[in-house]
């Protein structure tokens, strides 16, 4: 009776066996997958966000497709002077600054000239003086000329003596000899009076031609010395320069001068202006090398102006094959083609920002020099340059540095 109550006790362990295997393999499996995504976690901490190379979307011209040839030069005008006097004497009246614009001939400065003003008037005087001569000398020959023919009129009958009449013909003679001499004193008189005129007028300084003051030298005040460098005196008041005539100059290695002819077409970049590209042409090519630095000398004439254009400018010159067409003139978006990848069939670029990339489709176009035109992306976007098969949208990435 006992033995049969123990036996009751017993756990029947067969028939239990398949649910609680079951249950046990699920268990294993659950722990093994958390295991796996603790392992992957550990690892992705671990990792830490890829480093990556960028390149930056920038704007580019067609036209550096016809470029055969880059060179630097600055903006000069070619008619330039520097405006002074031929007289010495103190600067009274200065009517121009710089940025002035003036006319040809106008007076832009004076120089005290009341000296050669006195000058002028002692002269004027001198002719008046010879011309009044001249009318004395005039009327004497009248008087002599009547004398004579009476005299030739009474030699005739014997009415007066041989002797009278030779003195009334020397004074005919000689009253008309001092006509001519009046006549070349008022001539030199004249002379004079024109030479005393220069003076004056060169106390006056007048634009040579259209242009614009460039730099002042002068102060009303300052003692104005041609072709002197003496202390405490200027030799040029101002220089002016004709804005029409503007044109960069650049060297170019004589190594290179074969491939430039007169007349080929340019694009001119200004730094003051990187917006703006201009139309140029190579107007000449001066035929002097420089030996110490092996470069020609090339000036290149503006097609289009643009009055913000001023002397002295650092300008950069794209020597073309051809003309620019007018559908070329505006920029593309561009960018290295490495950075250009496929995912999907589609092309796409991986933009970079917050230290994420987020991927971006687009759209590729005509080459551009060395880079690609793109759509779908904006000039100063940084995007990863060559992007591997394991970087995806929203991955974490580090600006590897050059």
């Amino acid at each position: 009776m006992a033995d049969q109550d123990l036996s009751r006790l017993k756990i029947d362990r067969s028939a239990m066996a398949p649910a609680t295997r079951g249950r046990r393999r699920w268990v294993r499996y659950a722990v093994i997958a958390l295991i796996l995504l603790a392992v992957a976690g550990v690892v992705a901490r671990l990792a830490g966000p890829q480093a990556v190379e960028v390149v930056t979307v920038a704007s580019a011209y067609p036209s550096q497709n016809y470029t055969m040839l880059n060179a630097t030069g600055y903006v000069v005008p070619q008619r330039k002077a520097a405006l002074g006097s031929k007289a010495q004497g103190r600067l009274e009246w200065l009517g121009v600054l710089e940025g002035s614009r003036i006319k040809k001939n106008e007076i832009i400065a004076r120089i005290e000239s009341r000296d050669v003003e006195a000058s002028l008037a002692q002269a004027s005087a001198q002719v008046r003086v010879a011309q009044a001569n001249l009318q004395l000398q005039q009327a004497e020959l009248r008087d002599a000329e009547v004398n004579l023919r009476r005299s030739e009129e009474l030699l005739a009958p014997k009415a007066i003596s041989v002797q009278q009449y030779d003195a009334d013909l020397a004074r005919f003679n000689k009253a008309r000899a001092s006509i001519n001499n009046s006549q070349a004193a008022i001539v030199s008189a004249q002379a004079n009076a024109r030479v005393a005129e220069v003076a004056v007028e060169q106390t006056v300084i007048r634009a040579p031609f259209d242009g614009v003051v460039l730099v002042k030298h002068a102060n009303v005040g300052d003692n104005i010395t041609p072709f002197s460098a003496a202390s405490d005196t200027k030799g040029a008041v101002v220089t002016i320069a004709d804005m029409e005539t503007l044109e960069v100059e650049a060297d170019v290695s004589e190594s290179n001068i074969a491939r430039i002819t007169v007349g080929q077409p340019c694009e001119l970049l200004l730094d003051a202006l990187p917006a703006q590209r201009m139309a140029g042409r190579v107007s000449r090519i001066v035929p002097t090398v420089d030996r110490s630095k092996a470069t020609v000398l090339v000036k290149v004439q503006f097609v289009d102006r643009d009055p913000r254009v001023l002397p002295d400018m650092s300008a950069k010159i794209a020597f073309l094959s051809k003309p620019v067409p007018p559908e070329d003139r505006k920029p593309l978006v561009a960018v290295q083609s490495a950075a250009v990848a496929e995912r999907d069939g589609k092309k796409v670029v991986f933009l970079v920002s917050g230290g994420k990339v987020t991927q971006v489709p687009v759209t590729t176009g005509a080459r551009v020099g060395e880079l690609v035109s793109v759509q779908g992306v904006k000039p100063g976007d940084t995007l990863v340059l060559a992007p591997t098969d394991k970087l995806s949208d929203g991955s974490k990435v580090t600006v590897a540095k050059k």
